[in-house]
């Protein structure tokens, strides 16, 4: 794999240098060349999301870039993916987020920069900015989030503080001037419809279902790889510049109570359904060991208190299947057939 880091990493690139940057602290000298299609560096583009985007700035035809630590390259799974990547075209770049040096040298060579970053390394974004600004020439930035919108929630810890990590990254990219999209994509297919929203389940029930709530509030259910289709669509996008991206697709978009009722309609079966109310749900948060307890938390975000579609989209939101209505993205009911 290192051998393939330097090939790459060898491979012709267009670096374009023109243009007066952020809040006119940075103005470059030169245009050197001029690109079709921005140059798009991911940062944790290996993970669960970050590989979906990687593919699809691949498949979309942008020059890709990943930032990659050695122990990544070092995974057997990661390495064969890292390969597939390369084979496509894309470009190895080693380093990592506790390397300012090596962040910087990578964020010189694109125009985007996409961090999917989790965990513990939310905070670590602060780099990525730091770094952004040190080179002033970042077209868009778009921090790691693919959820719920961070600053329309009504969480419980410890979601809480997870959400307001990500709105302290927000806050730090707005005060800096840099060019930004969040992306919020609402909830992952795989991990919430073979379920229907339990924790615990690898494939939708058959006899019985737990709902917490009243299973009335919305939930937004996309496929991880349209959550990669519609966030490369945006990265250049004029109408999404410094505008949150909301994946709030029509054909997606039911209470747990309709997705059981269309589960049922399918297997020709009626479930026997258990309401769990909030105090009880509240309870078993506090008292539920982590990681169980964000897992939980995050879920009485979504299914208890509604916040994917509890609130209107204001001037600083658009939504992304009516941008890109030529994106043919994967309704829930074609995703439940291969269960049937």
């Amino acid at each position: 794999m290192v051998r393939g880091m330097a090939n790459m990493a060898s491979s012709s690139r267009i670096l374009t240098m023109g243009g007066t940057g952020y809040n006119g602290r940075h103005i470059s000298k030169a245009s050197l060349a001029v690109v079709d299609r921005p140059r798009i560096l991911t940062i944790g583009g290996t993970g669960y999301i970050g590989r979906q985007i990687s593919k699809a700035s691949i498949a979309l035809g942008h020059p890709t870039f990943l930032l990659v630590r050695e122990s990544t390259a070092s995974n057997p799974e990661k390495a064969k993916l890292l390969e597939s990547f390369t084979a496509s075209g894309a470009t190895i770049l080693p380093g990592s987020l506790e390397d300012q040096a090596s962040l910087v040298e990578a964020i010189k060579k694109v125009d985007v920069v996409i961090s999917a970053v989790k965990g513990p390394q939310l905070t670590d974004q602060l780099n990525i900015i730091k770094a952004i600004t040190e080179v002033g020439t970042i077209k868009r930035f778009l921090p790691s989030e693919f959820g719920n919108d961070v600053d329309k929630t009504h969480a419980v810890e410890p979601a809480k503080t997870m959400f307001a990590t990500k709105a302290k990254i927000r806050r730090a990219i707005e005060e800096e001037g840099i060019p930004y999209t969040y992306v919020s994509s609402n909830c992952f297919a795989r991990y919430f419809l073979p379920s229907l929203g339990q924790s615990g389940l690898s494939a939708p029930p058959r006899d019985k279902v737990v709902i917490s709530g009243d299973g009335n509030a919305k939930v937004v259910f996309v496929k991880e790889e349209d959550v990669g289709t519609f966030t490369i669509k945006a990265v250049d996008d004029p109408r999404t510049l410094n505008k949150i991206l909301h994946l709030r697709l029509p054909a997606n978009t039911y209470s747990v109570n309709e997705l059981v009722a269309l589960w049922e309609k399918k297997i020709g079966k009626t479930l026997e359904k258990t309401y769990i109310p909030e105090e009880v749900v509240l309870k078993k948060i506090a008292e539920s060991p982590f990681p169980v307890n964000i897992m939980l938390s995050i879920g009485h975000s979504i299914f208890v208190k509604g916040d994917q579609i509890n609130f209107e989209l204001g001037p600083d939101g658009v939504e992304a299947s009516q941008l890109y209505p030529e994106v043919k993205y994967t309704t829930v009911e074609e995703y439940l057939n291969q269960y049937v």
